[in-house]
């Protein structure tokens, strides 16, 4: 088991390898950036006088379009106002980011949580238990998420929160692969001689897991922790996309890229402003995760030989 010097000095190290990796710290950059303006919304909301609850139609031209140039992009209203409505546009993607944020990263707790406690299980205890929870990783891995959860938000009273619910479908919809890493991990570190060694003197298996296969898998969980959120992100912003995510007036740039598209021959920041946040965020997780991944294991080589892990590379998977 790692000392507390030796995992300071392996924490130093690895801060040391991320800052010199402008792609990671451009990410990471990304993220605190989307993270302060999720945090900060509601002094945004103070200081400019726009709440994204608050409909303005005297901003509106007849047709119901922002009047002024670049959808009414003006001083008090910095990326213009909503069509139809008048909302202020910074006040719907700044509040869209607690959203997305929000349910992306519980979602990816969720969906880590199961899957690390069912991958530790599998593969250190293996036989039966690994049997049938491989066959359930199988059966959820291949389950079509987007028509499954349709159907589930069609069929839910109203009365249940919304967000909870797409945390616990995206969440629960997005183990598999997190539980597959680490069985295969726990499966290579139950036949190491520390492991071998701790059970020949009478540790219990609870004791074992979390002493000594739970440190030795810790960079790899939280590698694909970091580029699993994206991934999470994008799911939430496709369902609310389709209609079944929060319900309005709830602030979702997915159903603000969603309601843009009827409007972008006349308003195109409709849809360049929540589709760029949308873009901007996922790409931060992204670029951050892959070079905590350099950073963690610097001999990984990168490029076509090394496969990375796509939490949407199959399956239709969150």
């Amino acid at each position: 088991m790692p000392t507390p010097t030796r995992s300071r000095r392996r924490s130093d190290t690895v801060w040391s390898r991320l800052r010199r990796s402008r792609p990671a710290m451009i990410g990471l950059g990304l993220v605190v950036l989307f993270v302060l303006l999720a945090v900060l919304a509601p002094v945004f909301s103070w200081l400019t006088g726009n709440s994204p609850y608050a409909y303005n139609p005297d901003l509106l031209g007849p047709d119901t379009a922002p009047a002024g140039p670049l959808g009414g992009m003006s001083a008090g209203h910095w990326f213009g106002v909503e069509p139809r409505t008048g909302r202020d546009l910074f006040a719907i993607v700044t509040y869209g980011a607690q959203v997305s944020l929000l349910i992306g990263l519980a979602a990816t707790v969720v969906s880590v949580a199961v899957g690390v406690a069912i991958g530790l299980i599998a593969g250190f205890f293996g036989g039966i238990a690994d049997r049938l929870l491989s066959r359930l990783t199988d059966i959820v891995f291949g389950f079509p998420f987007l028509i499954f959860a349709i159907a589930l938000s069609a069929t839910v009273p109203a009365s249940f929160p919304r967000p909870l619910l797409l945390i616990l479908v995206i969440g629960l919809f997005g183990w598999p692969q997190v539980a597959r890493v680490v069985r295969s991990e726990t499966l290579s570190l139950r036949e190491r001689g520390f492991v071998r060694a701790a059970a020949a003197q009478g540790t219990g298996s609870a004791r074992i897991i979390v002493r000594e296969i739970v440190p030795n898998i810790a960079a790899t969980v939280i590698v694909f922790t970091t580029v699993s959120i994206p991934g999470k992100i994008g799911a939430e912003a496709a369902l609310s996309f389709l209609g079944v995510g929060v319900n309005p007036p709830t602030p979702s740039w997915g159903r603000s890229i969603s309601d843009a598209i009827s409007w972008v021959q006349v308003d195109p920041m409709y849809l360049i402003f929540p589709g760029m946040a949308l873009f901007l965020v996922t790409l931060g997780f992204n670029m951050f995760g892959d070079g905590l991944r350099d950073a963690l294991d610097p001999a990984e080589e990168r490029g076509g030989e090394t496969a990375k892990a796509d939490p949407m590379s199959a399956g239709g998977q969150p």
